[in-house]
């Protein structure tokens, strides 16, 4: 990981020269001037109603002692923000809901960055009469 994202002792967790408390201990304002620019745009610009509920569902969740249930979402475009660390969300990849436990490290990332929607295909053999040679081939 980069010098910017770690310094100070080994092993404590700083996003831009700030220890997770501090960012956790500001406003939304605050954080959103530390994110990157895209982020920044979006949360001054305003976040959406489902964005809203969203941040509201996961400060509700953060109070509450037993955050053993994820918080499921379609929200694969919402800023992940320091409130959201320690949280499990269950992000929706297109078929299924899949589980993400939000870390320190994922700080201004999106949720769905964590989240892949295509996966790898592996093709097997041919079939009899998919290509010429193999329609003379014997059945056995």
């Amino acid at each position: 990981m980069s010098s910017e994202y770690r310094t100070g002792r080994e092993g404590e967790f700083t996003y831009r020269g700030h220890t997770l408390d501090e960012l956790q201990s500001m406003s939304l304002d605050e954080v959103a001037e530390l994110l990157p620019a895209r982020m920044r745009r979006t949360i001054t610009r305003g976040l959406s109603v489902e964005h809203e509920k969203l941040l509201d569902k996961a400060r509700g969740a953060g109070e509450e002692e037993t955050a053993n249930d994820p918080i499921r979402t379609h929200l694969r475009d919402m800023p992940i923000v320091p409130e959201f660390v320690g949280l499990t969300f269950s992000v929706y990849n297109g078929q299924e809901f899949q589980r993400v436990e939000v870390e320190p490290e994922m700080i201004g990332h999106y949720l769905g960055e964590f989240q892949l929607t295509r996966t790898s295909v592996e093709h097997g053999q041919a079939g009899i009469g998919a290509t010429r040679s193999s329609k003379f081939v014997p059945l056995k």
